[in-house]
């Protein structure tokens, strides 16, 4: 898929799909984005098939990919210290 065909794709992500798939690209989990955002875990579930759906892409490993590559994320980027607390994960050494 040509580049700008993937930077018209991402330019049509609603702020929350683009949140979602910052914090996937981050590796977290789907309990520890809904812990983040207090939504549903089945709710993040829509959001990731969505996201996969509008991005033409039929492998979710390959959305943290993408995050990196069109600059959605970091490749150093960590979670923010509000984001570490909601997710309910101790200290385990991961982000």
């Amino acid at each position: 898929m040509p580049a700008a065909d993937m930077k018209a794709r991402l330019a049509s992500l609603t702020p929350r799909q683009r949140e979602v798939l910052r914090l996937i690209s981050l590796g977290c989990s789907v309990a520890e984005i809904a812990d983040i955002l207090g939504t549903a875990t089945s709710t993040i579930d829509n959001h990731r098939t969505a996201l996969m759906a509008k991005l033409g892409i039929g492998k979710s490993v390959l959305l943290a990919r993408i995050a990196i590559k069109y600059r959605i994320s970091k490749v150093d980027e960590t979670l923010t210290l509000s984001e570490k607390r909601r997710r309910g994960r101790g200290k385990d050494g991961w982000n």
